[in-house]
């Protein structure tokens, strides 16, 4: 198996008797949104290379091209026209990275958002773990994206989510949140069991407010009326 140590580009012969099949796995380029992710594919070479250029194909899903569809690049048989016989696979696979960082529409190239590049950059390990293929052709690969995703297990179970903060009035640590109860740390919702005792009052006191109130409207709205009706009657006895 090769390996271009700069861009991390393994290549590997697919089988023995078949010189013109090789499989290949790219990381995903720094600061972009296939950081992290593991690509694998294939190249299918010509009897005539290095005078005629190889087909490109990409298995892992990568938000950028299609599943095991030919990939019309300038570096691929969809270009003979701009292909140079000095280009070794190690140059073809850089291309090859280099286009799929760009956004320009190509034959087999799908448009997705950052943010599924992202997802699937983070599904690639366990989807090319599930490729018997792959791990049978990339064992070193496989051993560096287990201990990779067991890492990324272990950071996960010690990341636990913190607690909401509870507001206690006055200083009492057995309320929380307007002055309920809290449970467990946590505050008891509104409607949840008896109501505190100051809440209590406060309604009560609300209540004998609003309906004395009530009642000065209605004496008042009485007097006013038969005030009017006294000044119309002696009005008419005076006519």
């Amino acid at each position: 198996m090769g390996r271009h140590q700069k861009l991390f580009i393994f290549v590997a012969v697919t089988h023995l008797f078949n010189v013109f099949s090789r499989h290949y796995v790219v990381r995903g380029p720094e600061k972009t949104p296939y950081e992290g992710g593991y690509y694998h594919g294939k190249l299918i070479f010509p009897r005539e290379f290095p005078f005629k250029p190889p087909s490109i194909y990409m298995i892992t899903p990568n938000g950028r091209f299609k599943c095991n569809t030919r990939l019309c690049l300038s570096i691929t048989d969809f270009h003979p026209d701009t292909w140079n016989p000095a280009w070794s696979v190690s140059t073809i696979l850089t291309g090859l990275l280099s286009f799929m960082v760009e956004k320009g529409p190509t034959l087999g190239s799908i448009e997705t958002s950052d943010y599924t590049k992202r997802q699937l950059s983070a599904q690639s390990l366990a989807f090319n773990l599930k490729d018997k293929v792959f791990c049978e052709l990339f064992p070193d690969v496989v051993d560096e994206m287990k201990q990779k995703q067991k890492a990324q297990e272990e950071l996960s179970a010690r990341t636990q989510p913190l607690p909401l903060p509870d507001v206690v009035p006055d200083g009492d640590p057995q309320h929380a949140h307007y002055g309920l109860p809290a449970l467990n740390g946590g505050p008891v919702p509104l409607g949840a069991g008896n109501p505190a005792p100051g809440l209590q009052q406060a309604n009560r006191n609300h209540g004998l407010l609003g309906g004395a109130l009530a009642n000065l409207f209605v004496i008042v709205g009485f007097a006013a009326f038969a005030y009017t009706v006294k000044y119309v009657l002696r009005s008419i006895a005076q006519e």
